[in-house]
Order: C-alpha cells, then sequence, then structure tokens
C-alpha cells in the first residue's frame, strides 16, 4: 500500500512495519515495540510523507536524515529515537515529475 501527503510516496517492504503505521501494533510477535517508539515511528513516516523531496528531510534536524554506508549503502535512514532508526531505499518514480518512493525497508535497533 502506498501512502501520500502530496510529497513522496511511501511504501512499506514488510507488512509488520505498514501494521505498526497503521495501527500501532503488530500480528507478529517478533516485532514488539514500546509506545513511545511506535508513536515515534508513525511521527516520522508522517514527516517523510510530508517530503517533497528526499533532501527536504534535512528539514527536521531531529530525523538526522543520513545515507548509509558499508553494508548497507544504498539506502538512507531517519532517526526515530536514539537507540531504533528507520531504514529505506530511495526511487524516482518518474523521471518528469518530482516524486520519489521510499520503500521503508526496516524499524532497526541502531546499536545490535
Amino acid at each position: 500500500m502506498r501512502y501520500n501527503l502530496n510529497g513522496m510516496n511511501i511504501t512499506f517492504e514488510k507488512e509488520y512495519l505498514q501494521e505498526l503505521y497503521e495501527t500501532g501494533k503488530t500480528t507478529d510477535k517478533k516485532y514488539r515495540f514500546q509506545p513511545e517508539v511506535i508513536k515515534a515511528y508513525a511521527k516520522c513516516i508522517y514527516r517523510m510523507q510530508e517530503a517533497i523531496t528526499p533532501e527536504d528531510l534535512y528539514r527536521y534536524k531531529s530525523l538526522n536524515f543520513e545515507a548509509l554506508q558499508g553494508g548497507k549503502k544504498g539506502l538512507y535512514s531517519v532517526r526515530v529515537n536514539l537507540q531504533y532508526r528507520i531504514e529505506f531505499e530511495i526511487q524516482p518514480e518518474n523521471e518528469n515529475v518530482e516524486i520519489t518512493v521510499c520503500n521503508i525497508v526496516e524499524l532497526s535497533n541502531h546499536y545490535k
């Protein structure tokens, strides 16, 4: 499913990520997060939807938008909190239009 608020299109690679965003919980018991993490996750997704281009994410200093390096080269991340980040891909959808698809890959514990 895609989400768009006149900005970037958002898709979710994994079902639990979409469930967390839509309902605040997931049916997969492997992915349990504290309520404050889920709330911050939803807020980050909303900020990503507001952005017209990926560069607009730099406006929100708290997101710490960055390109990942090493084994995760080609992915980008924004911070949910000090412990978690959202990892995603950025792909142009149409060369003539400034719409970008952000595929949310993972809500990961940054320090694991």
